[in-house]
């Protein structure tokens, strides 16, 4: 589990390895990203709160990059934080985020990317619910939610039969 000191590491010394990266030029972003998702991901922008397609959505799944479709969060991790955006108390993996300090705009923040493509995803704050006290505040525009997988037809409610004889 990552806490604040975890994430003040990252943004100071080095993030974590990528499984893989992604690069591509401004105009191949352009042509893959719609310009919401351009002027987020690649322009590190932000969306309107509270307007957003994942601020009040709470159905299971996993949400990805849009830019690149690495897994960035699982829906166990969202919480209500009435914040206006989506908020996670945790990234799938240790790896899925790239921590950057943000000194933009009069404030000391730490930026959250994905770290397989560099799109600007949020910022992380120490204000979140415990163990962690983490709140990854997320732009849903910089996001893909895949639905959980629904259960097998009778997954789980037969009985093991007998093995050998």
């Amino acid at each position: 589990m990552l806490r604040w000191k975890d994430v003040l590491i990252f943004a100071r010394y080095a993030n974590p390895e990528p499984p893989r990266r992604v690069e591509l030029t401004e105009e191949a972003w352009q042509q893959r990203l719609t310009p919401a998702q351009y002027a987020v991901l690649r322009g590190r922008g932000t969306e309107p709160p509270y307007r957003n397609a994942y601020c009040r959505a709470y159905e299971p799944g996993r949400y990805h990059c849009a830019g690149c479709h690495s897994l960035l969060f699982d829906s166990a991790t969202k919480y209500h934080a009435i914040s206006g955006w989506p908020s996670f108390t945790q990234p799938a993996t240790p790896a899925a985020i790239c921590y950057l300090p943000d000194d933009s705009h009069q404030m000391q923040r730490i930026e959250a990317s994905c770290n397989v493509c560099g799109g600007h995803l949020g910022h992380v704050f120490p204000d979140g619910p415990a163990p962690a006290g983490l709140r990854y505040c997320i732009n849903s525009v910089s996001l893909v939610l895949a639905p959980a997988a629904a259960p097998a037809a009778g997954a789980g409610h037969g009985v093991a039969g007998k093995t050998g004889g």
